[in-house]
């Protein structure tokens, strides 16, 4: 793995060229004239646009369609040990300001976005003793150990008790990459090994416990957390409908706003007992029941006016262009009976996680929805991934959570 400065060169093609000029990390291999010098996959290798300028530095991998991932525009860096402390600086310096240092709310949030903070292909989750990690680069898996030591030391530096890392690498986006996949404790430099993977974060002042080994994707899904304080306040007296409720979170948030009582659904049996579980944590049992079932089957089966409000949190229906319109006719349909459920004055929460399906077609969606449904929808709130989950505008693969409250009548 090169260390000085005597990277090769990838030139760029017109297009390419054209497209770096937009400031988008990503160089595919159908961007590139030629490649000068020796390389290893992971190395990090010089972008030079088909003018002969010099347009950033990244790491360079043949295995991937993605062939170059930027990580600096500056020709003169080093990319030692103090890079890698200064780019977690940035990170963590954004989260205590955004999230508020002092509210207790970065010990739980996302400390590192992938691209959004120039570490490509970086997850990194505070659960709060326990760090989860998500690594889809070869450049940066080559790179962890100092990247990982790096932050540990700046968290330890902060106050913060960390008790280890564990990495959720389980994900087969890794095979394009030259990567297995596996998942266990990070172990080196020091940095302890737990013996549980369980812990426990307070998020909206609901206690949950996360399993950062077999939770889904890193243990939780922390990119919702201001939306589910948001439909709390709306909850208030309602009966609420929870669809899609996982481990019962945006259920949990109606019951603890004063709900008069919440449903929670879920096609699976493992989410809905995580659900009950998280209830009783918080005493909240007595205003919640919960029911291991498909949604799309069991909105039909509802009667009009049977919940006030009603909150659909889906999967990614959609994680291709190729699917984006079989995903649109899943989130019409959901959305439509939903729409035909609630009586005049009711309310409903909706969303997509998913980039390929865009605010622009999404609201499409709502609409053309809402007129088979015979109702119309009054916007309440338009609202997005929680700020730790930042949108980088050159990069628009990490604006991709859209959602929405609304009034039927």
């Amino acid at each position: 793995m090169k260390t000085e400065r005597d990277f090769s060169r990838v030139i760029l093609t017109e297009r390419g060229s054209r497209r770096r000029a937009s400031r988008h990390p990503w160089v595919y291999d159908n961007e590139i004239a030629s490649v000068e010098g020796d390389y290893q996959n992971g190395d990090i290798a010089d972008v030079i646009t088909s003018g002969g300028k010099y347009a950033g530095s990244g790491f360079i991998n043949d295995r991937s369609k993605i062939r170059v991932r930027i990580i600096s525009d500056n020709a003169n860096e080093t990319f030692d040990e103090a890079f890698w402390e200064r780019r977690i600086g940035y990170a963590l310096d954004y989260r205590d300001t955004v999230m508020g240092k002092d509210t207790g709310d970065t010990l739980c949030c996302r400390l590192i976005f992938g691209e959004a903070d120039e570490f490509p292909g970086l997850t990194v989750d505070r659960f709060n003793d326990i760090l989860v990690t998500q690594v889809l680069s070869l450049g940066t898996e080559l790179r962890k150990d100092v990247i990982y030591r790096s932050l540990y030391k700046a968290m330890r530096e902060r106050g913060a008790d960390i008790k280890g890392i564990y990495e959720r690498n389980d994900v087969n986006i890794r095979l394009l990459e030259g990567m297995e996949e596996y998942k266990g404790w990070y172990e080196g430099d020091g940095i302890p090994v737990p013996g549980s993977p369980v812990t426990s974060i307070n998020e909206n002042g609901i206690i949950y416990d996360v399993d950062v080994e077999n939770g889904q994707k890193t243990g939780f899904f922390l990119d919702q957390k201001y939306n589910r304080k948001a439909i709390s306040k709306i909850a208030k007296g309602k009966k609420v409908l929870d669809c899609f409720t996982h481990t019962g979170s945006f259920a949990l948030n109606a019951a603890k706003g004063g709900a008069s009582h919440v449903h929670a659904v879920d096609v699976s049996e493992t989410a809905i007992s995580m659900a009950r579980n998280n209830a009783e944590k918080n005493g909240l049992t007595d205003i919640m029941s919960f029911e291991a079932a498909d949604v799309f089957d069991l909105l039909p089966t509802i009667s009009k006016g049977e919940y006030d409000f009603i909150i659909l949190d889906p999967p990614a229906f959609t994680k291709s262009r190729k699917t984006k319109s079989n995903a649109e006719r899943g989130y019409k349909e959901i959305n439509y009976r939903a729409m035909k459920l609630l009586r005049r004055g009711g309310y409903l929460a909706t969303c997509s996680c998913s980039h390929f399906m865009d605010e622009e077609s999404f609201i499409r969606m709502l609409d053309s929805a809402a007129r088979d449904a015979g109702v119309r929808i009054k916007q309440i709130e338009k609202r997005q991934q929680s700020p730790d989950h930042p949108i980088l505008h050159s990069v628009p693969e990490t604006d991709y959570l859209k959602f929405f409250i609304l009034q039927i009548f």
